[in-house]
């Protein structure tokens, strides 16, 4: 009778384990199309807050993750144009014939303009934390935060919402010691694969 009841219950413990384990490979799937890009082109609204600091703009990115990925500002109107270039880890404002150093928010020195690249970074080689499936403006998402603590001591952590459907990013964030400063909100996402088998 016991014998009976046991074998149930080991084969519904294996199934859950199953399960477990399914959803921790989706995850490390959509990780996996990041890690092995050549690059991609986004677009996204960032907004940036801190104490009584806050910035908008709409950006668009073209991240590349050896070699030289180049962030413009297409809005508001008085600063677009503006790009930030960054280079082996090297991070440069340009405008026409201007050349200037980019600024800063937190001790962890994370420029707005970097927000993009970094969450790229977050998805390629952050120490994941927590996946969880959470709808994001009624579109199903797997959401991940990952680690990205830097060399000050500070706290860094990114959580990024991949849509289920195609692993694209709809969401991201960026706290530094637990505050949210940066959030990006995605309208337009592309590999660059992709964009080249759409080009052929």
């Amino acid at each position: 009778m016991r014998k009976g009841i046991c074998v149930p219950m080991m084969t519904l413990c294996l199934l859950l384990a199953g399960c477990g384990a399914g959803e921790k490979a989706e995850a490390a799937d959509l990780r996996d199309a990041y890690h092995n890009m050549a690059g991609c082109t986004m677009e996204a609204e960032v907004s940036c807050t801190q104490g009584e600091q806050a910035w908008q703009a709409a950006l668009r990115c073209d991240y590349c993750p050896d070699g030289k990925t180049v962030v413009e500002v297409l809005a508001p109107e008085n600063i677009a144009g503006v790009k930030a270039v960054l280079d082996e880890g090297a991070l440069r404002l340009e405008y026409e014939d201007l050349c200037l150093d980019a600024g800063t928010v937190s001790a962890q020195s994370i420029s707005p303009m970097a927000c993009l690249p970094r969450l790229m970074g977050a998805l390629r080689d952050g120490w994941l934390l927590e996946e969880n499936e959470e709808d994001w403006q009624d579109v199903p998402c797997l959401r991940l935060t990952v680690d990205q603590s830097g060399v000050q001591d500070g706290k860094i952590l990114s959580t990024i919402w991949l849509r289920q459907d195609d692993g694209t990013p709809l969401r991201g964030e960026i706290a530094v010691d637990d505050e949210i400063i940066l959030t990006a909100e995605f309208t337009s996402f592309a590999f660059y694969d992709t964009i080249e088998d759409q080009g052929a």
